[in-house]
């Protein structure tokens, strides 16, 4: 058995946590961004819509592996369908994702630096 050594910092943790639901959501999204080909995905919707076409060349796979990763990402909600005449684009459910990207990449950029990191406040 674990005997407690900080019962303050255990208590503090404890508290700032998010409860169950919340968590298996941010784990699911991690999960979707953990897919090089979904990654990139992502990466050009966060500069606007495209369609299914034009990803599979930006992306360099088959318009069916996009269609399959967007069905993936709907179900996750990180993208929406969006109608253009008979042509179906895609977009970022919402502005989320960008400004998680641009986290992401601070964080490797400091690492790759060496940079101190910077505080939220």
């Amino acid at each position: 058995m674990l005997v407690l050594i900080e019962a303050a910092v255990l208590a503090r943790a404890q508290a700032a946590g998010p409860n169950q639901v919340i968590l298996t959501g941010v784990v699911a999204m991690f999960r979707a961004l953990a897919d090089p080909t979904r990654a990139r995905i992502l990466y050009a919707l966060a500069n606007g819509p495209m369609c299914v076409r034009d990803l599979a060349i930006l992306v360099g796979v088959t318009e069916s592996a996009i269609s399959h990763q967007m069905r993936y990402l709907r179900e996750q909600h990180l993208v929406r369908p969006q109608r253009r005449g008979n042509v179906i684009a895609y977009a970022l459910d919402d502005h989320h994702m960008a400004a998680l990207f641009r986290e992401a990449e601070y964080h490797v950029d400091h690492v790759r630096q060496g940079i101190a990191d910077h505080p939220y406040i």
